[in-house]
């Protein structure tokens, strides 16, 4: 896209044409990733637009059917709950799932909280905190004879974690280009259909016919193109990067023996993340003492803003002293040799 600059909408010149060509084939790719046909990808402004366009489209539906019962967790990430809680203030009953003590939450805690008013399941993929994977065939399992519609916020797991994300039972689905380390400002909702019937999305503006009527404006040629590229790319060697990443955590796991270490983390979630906590040791502290070793978080990058207790170890039913020390690591398969010894030193010089 370096030299081409034309509007995707425009079809009567061959620069339009070029532009839409580069797009159809970015949403190919984005829809190969999940076994899902290009004509059900809507491209997005990134996860946080697409959970949104998931929950909130579905109200008009809900209200028509009588049917206002939303089921979550406590540990999705505040692109779910704001939506869901916004959509309780207008009369929605709300059921929030409670993980257990390791972050994963139950199959059978859903098949409990499902009635037949229940018009919507919206349960993550990996967590964005801890990477605990959920599990997301069982929960598909679960609702195999119910009617409600599936949502799964993806973004943590969409082009890494790829067998469960195959299950066609999952109606909607939230990614993020910046993920697979693509453009930021781009991401996808993939909308799939059920017997042939779309699911009924309301879109959230308008003023265009753009992505099926579902999200006015004019698309932005050159960040889809790099979607479809960095998807396409992840698809052909998530297995390889998946084995970088599990050595990196290995390696860190091997080196955090020295210290008294309360994982977070499920030991078999993401390769990629690390979520844990020293005794004695402030996690403010522990970020200022890492400053030029290592760029660690104490909690989702989208609340960072204003530090706020972990809503998510919070729900895990932490107590306060691991809940204000937690520490989270995360890396790529471009991350390279870790420091971990440095590291693991600097974090002991603060007990």
């Amino acid at each position: 896209m370096e030299f081409e600059y034309a509007n995707a909408g425009s079809r009567t010149h061959e620069y339009g044409n070029a532009a839409k060509s580069a797009v159809e084939r970015a949403r190919e790719s984005v829809g190969l990733a999940v076994d899902a046909d290009k004509s059900e990808v809507i491209f997005t402004s990134g996860a946080t637009e697409a959970n949104n366009m998931a929950i909130l489209g579905l109200e008009a539906y809900a209200k028509e059917e009588g049917k206002r019962h939303i089921i979550t967790s406590a540990i999705e990430h505040k692109a779910v709950l704001e939506p869901v809680t916004l959509l309780q203030s207008r009369g929605f009953d709300v059921t929030v799932l409670k993980p257990e003590a390791d972050g994963i939450v139950a199959p059978e805690e859903l098949l409990r909280a499902l009635t037949p008013q229940t018009v919507l399941v919206s349960l993550m993929h990996a967590n964005n905190e801890t990477g605990a994977l959920q599990p997301i065939t069982s929960y598909a399992d679960v609702l195999n004879e119910h009617a409600a519609y599936f949502h799964v916020d993806a973004a943590q797991s969409y082009g890494k974690e790829v067998a469960p994300l195959l299950n066609k039972r999952i109606d909607l689905m939230s990614c993020s280009a910046h993920k697979l380390y693509g453009p930021k400002g781009i991401g996808a909702l993939i909308v799939r259909r059920r017997k042939y019937k779309w699911p009924p999305i309301k879109p959230l503006m308008v003023g265009g016919g753009q992505e099926r009527g579902l999200r006015p404006g004019t698309l932005p040629v050159h960040q889809i193109a790099g979607f479809g590229m960095a998807v396409k790319l992840a698809m052909e060697n998530y297995l390889y990067r998946k084995e970088v990443c599990l050595k990196i955590k290995q390696q860190g796991i091997e080196a955090l023996k020295k210290l008294s270490v309360n994982y977070h983390s499920p030991l078999d979630a993401l390769p990629s993340t690390l979520n844990f906590s020293i005794p004695g040791v402030n996690s403010e502290a522990a970020i200022i003492a890492l400053k030029g070793v290592a760029a660690v978080s104490n909690g989702s990058a989208c609340t960072s803003s204003s530090y706020t207790p972990s809503h998510v170890l919070s729900a895990m039913g932490l107590d306060e002293e691991d809940i204000e020390g937690a520490l989270r690591f995360s890396w790529c398969h471009m991350t390279g040799e870790v420091p971990w010894s440095e590291i693991v030193e600097r974090l002991r010089s603060l007990r």
